[in-house]
């Protein structure tokens, strides 16, 4: 069982950063694979980012790549998605996800849900 925290959203202006933390219980924490998912208003949930377990590779979205970062500190059991150069349409909640072993891209291939951080980017 893993539980998992996100932390970090608010409201900001147009090209401003965010880091999002994605803290999770469980001392196996390395073989999970964390992912961070977005929705926007009336949009579905979309793939942002993931790091796997074990390897701890990593993969971000094409649009987002460049802005956004993800990275991991096993000693801490948490998960950060750096957001940079933020714009209006990257409003959204924002869900940190787990599965054991590798990442996926799709909501449904993740086990475990943390309840969501809202991010607001102000024009």
């Amino acid at each position: 069982q893993v539980q998992l925290v996100e932390s970090g959203g608010g409201l900001v202006q147009a090209g401003d950063s965010l880091r999002l933390s994605c803290a999770a219980s469980g001392r196996t924490f390395s073989r999970y694979a964390v992912g961070w998912f977005r929705q926007g208003p009336g949009k579905e949930r979309e793939f942002v980012a993931a790091v796997s377990g074990n390897s701890g590779s990593t993969l971000v979205a094409a649009s987002m790549k460049g802005r956004f970062t993800i990275s991991r500190d096993i000693a801490k059991n948490t998960v950060y998605l750096q957001m940079n150069s933020l714009k209006p349409e990257d409003t959204a909640v924002y869900y940190c996800a787990a599965r054991s072993g590798n990442y996926y891209y799709t909501p449904k291939d993740y086990n475990y849900w943390g309840q969501g951080t809202q991010v607001t980017v102000s024009s």
